[in-house]
């Protein structure tokens, strides 16, 4: 079951950034999240805003966290070497993690995405191939390169739903 993240959820979702930190650097990823991203205040953030989903397992505990958020991306609106497939309002997925427990996490996240907004995006580092593996067995398009805040290429995903 997915449902809204709560402020009372913090100490059990930051452990899955940890873990996705730690995975990240141990598959050839160790720059895409330094060490305090995403921080406490971010996650924070993210709930209070109405952007932050758990997924929980049969007995309630956190396996899985997002944030889906309807409406633009500032960092989405250049895109290089490409052009996303179309300018029709969109969802975006951001700060993926799964607490290991289980597989098909990051599937389970996308495919409740899917069933709210038929036109998502997805940005992710070059070196992050896990989820390019996800998103591509997804139907995902690989679009361009966007750059995020601290101006570092991300590789644009997009995916409609017709």
């Amino acid at each position: 079951m997915i449902r809204d993240a709560h402020i009372s959820d913090l100490d059990a979702i930051m452990p899955l950034f940890d873990r996705a930190r730690a995975y990240m650097r141990a598959s050839g990823n160790p720059s895409q999240w330094d060490e305090s991203y995403p921080s406490r205040e971010v996650i924070t953030a993210d709930i209070e805003a109405g952007h932050c989903r758990v997924l929980v397992d049969g007995d309630g505990g956190i396996v899985g966290v997002f944030a889906f958020i309807l409406g633009i991306d500032p960092t989405y609106l250049q895109i290089n070497g490409g052009a996303w497939l179309n300018d029709e309002p969109y969802g975006v997925v951001h700060r993926l993690a799964s607490s290991g427990k289980r597989g098909g996490v990051a599937r389970e996240c996308l495919r409740w995405c899917y069933e709210r907004c038929r036109n998502l995006r997805v940005d992710t580092h070059a070196d992050n191939r896990t989820l390019q593996h996800i998103l591509e067995t997804e139907g995902f398009v690989r679009c361009g390169i966007i750059y995020v805040r601290n101006h570092s290429p991300r590789i644009a995903y997009h995916k409609v739903i017709l």
